[in-house]
């Protein structure tokens, strides 16, 4: 098991126990019989999120039933990351004022608020407006309307409520290309199956079509599966593929470095034609010079979340060239979302969801 998995089961089972403890202190007036309960139930949430995991290719839970211990279980993370951050503050300053009596409440309270907030954040996608110049020309036409969505993370968590509004959002728009830059699904394809979300995906609608690459959680949930459920779309995957519209606008789908062996930029730099406008779709922003080799004009990826709430932002940040946001670096745009939804705890703290539109002027023929 890798070192960072053993760390974070670490911190998550320290962080569970320092909790409960200060719980059961906060607790210590009250009958027997409520301390049993709050046990039950503490324990019953700290263990949900892992029951969940390991039952996600189970086809008979309700969909809507999953959803909730999916998110109950996945927002446990967060909750014990707040409620550690607060409690070890109360306890700082329990050590200067020994009359602090109320540590344990003031950290619920505050903790429950933040949450509240995160999860309302979190259903609200934010709309980021970009305006590129491209200074390569396509045919018939000198600007085109592109909607730009990663990390829907379709499944338990996203279901087929968020995914219907989502869909809403993005044809609202009227874009002429939509891309997709990975992690349309989550971590298995059976509640993506067994919700039927293909239908809702079908609505998507663009003129000139729906392209994605696949991402990270593609091969988590079985790629060779991910790839069968897409095909049964209306989305095109570009898995170390490329499409050319009639335009002339390529489209390059990186697949994802889950794969070792997945094609080099210099390999890319021989396929495409640098003369005509390139976008390339590469789920994880961990190799940004690649898309300079490859002449590509925009570079979409994801994966980052931007964190998803704080302070993991600060993580991402060092972790990535560009964990978030837009740079360009000589002709090439670079632009890297935190995502139309997210993975796990349904919370956005200090980070948002959002869809990309992207305004690309051409130069003229």
């Amino acid at each position: 098991m890798p070192v960072f998995i053993i760390l974070i089961f670490a911190s998550y089972l320290l962080g569970n126990i320092y909790v409960f403890v200060r719980g059961l202190q906060a607790l210590g007036h009250l009958s027997s019989a409520i301390r049993v309960i709050f046990c039950i139930v503490y324990l019953t949430l700290a263990l949900l999120l892992i029951v969940m995991m390991l039952l996600r290719g189970y086809k008979q839970i309700p969909a809507s039933l999953a959803h909730i211990l999916f998110q109950l279980g996945s927002g446990w993370l967060v909750f014990i990351l707040y409620m550690v951050i607060f409690l070890a503050c109360a306890d700082l300053l329990k050590v200067f004022n020994q009359s602090f009596q109320y540590g344990f409440h003031i950290s619920l309270l505050l903790t429950l608020c933040i949450l509240t907030y995160g999860y309302i954040n979190y259903q609200h996608p934010k709309k980021q407006v970009i305006n590129i110049a491209v200074n390569k020309p396509v045919s018939q036409q000198d600007k085109l309307k592109i909607v730009a969505i990663s990390d829907w993370h379709l499944g338990f968590g996203t279901n087929n409520k968020r995914l219907k509004k989502d869909v809403d959002r993005i044809n609202a728009e009227k874009p002429d290309i939509i891309l997709i830059a990975g992690d349309l699904i989550d971590n298995s394809v059976t509640p993506v199956i067994t919700q039927e979300m293909d239908k809702e995906i079908n609505r998507l609608y663009a003129p000139m079509g729906v392209y994605m690459a696949p991402g990270n959680h593609e091969y988590i949930s079985g790629i060779d599966q991910s790839i069968d459920f897409i095909r049964k779309t209306t989305v095109s995957i570009l898995k170390d593929s490329m499409v050319t519209l009639p335009c002339g606008l390529q489209i390059i789908g990186r697949d994802d470095i889950s794969n070792r062996y997945r094609m080099s930029a210099k390999e890319w730099a021989n396929l495409t034609d640098a003369s005509k406008p390139i976008i390339l779709i590469d789920h994880q922003p961990n190799q940004l010079a690649d898309a300079q080799l490859i002449k590509a004009d925009l570079q979409l990826s994801g994966h980052t979340h931007d964190g998803q709430f704080f302070p993991f932002t600060f993580v991402t940040n060092r972790l990535f060239e560009l964990s978030y946001g837009y740079k360009k670096t000589g002709d090439t745009h670079y632009y890297v979302t935190s995502g139309i939804a997210l993975w796990g705890p349904p919370f956005r703290i200090g980070t948002n969801s959002e869809i990309v539109v992207f305004e690309c002027s051409f130069i003229p023929r």
